[in-house]
């Protein structure tokens, strides 16, 4: 179903930062923090989410590279459970670079970030999920049937 769009996926970690759009570096989150010392990106994933392609997906991500060495180090990708909760809980409240843990509104520099020794890409999906969309919101599909 997402053949098209696995290969975007693969694309974009293929060669980690070397393969991420520039026009999708962040350089900081408001009330989060910078992120000067390794690069993170924020943007979309577009493909197919059908095989007769009637359904554009634009499943939303965000990328940070390793705080070692990122060319060399691993690749993790973190889905949130679900389908229907959104991978930015993972970003910004457990194992981001900045989290917010106790619900307050802000945050504050994790001393264990998952990205200190690998690269890390938080993906969005299904279509619908977190910043995640399809094009046509009547064919998206939110159960198993």
């Amino acid at each position: 179903m997402l053949a098209k769009l696995s290969f975007a996926v693969l694309a974009l970690l293929s060669h980690t930062s070397q393969a991420a759009v520039a026009e999708d570096l962040m350089t900081s989150i408001p009330g989060m923090g910078l992120f000067n010392t390794y690069k993170a990106y924020s943007g979309y994933l577009d493909g197919r989410q059908d095989d007769k392609g009637n359904v554009n997906v634009h499943l939303h991500y965000v990328f940070i590279e390793s705080q070692d060495s990122p060319a060399d180090d691993p690749v993790l990708i973190w889905f949130n459970g679900g389908p229907g909760c959104s991978s930015m809980l993972g970003f910004a409240g457990e194992n981001g670079p900045y989290v917010n843990e106790d619900g307050t509104q802000g945050f504050t520099k994790n001393p264990w970030p998952w990205n200190k020794r690998a690269n890390v890409l938080y993906l969005e999906m299904p279509g619908g999920v977190g910043y995640s969309y399809v094009d046509n919101p009547e064919l998206l599909k939110t159960d198993d049937l």
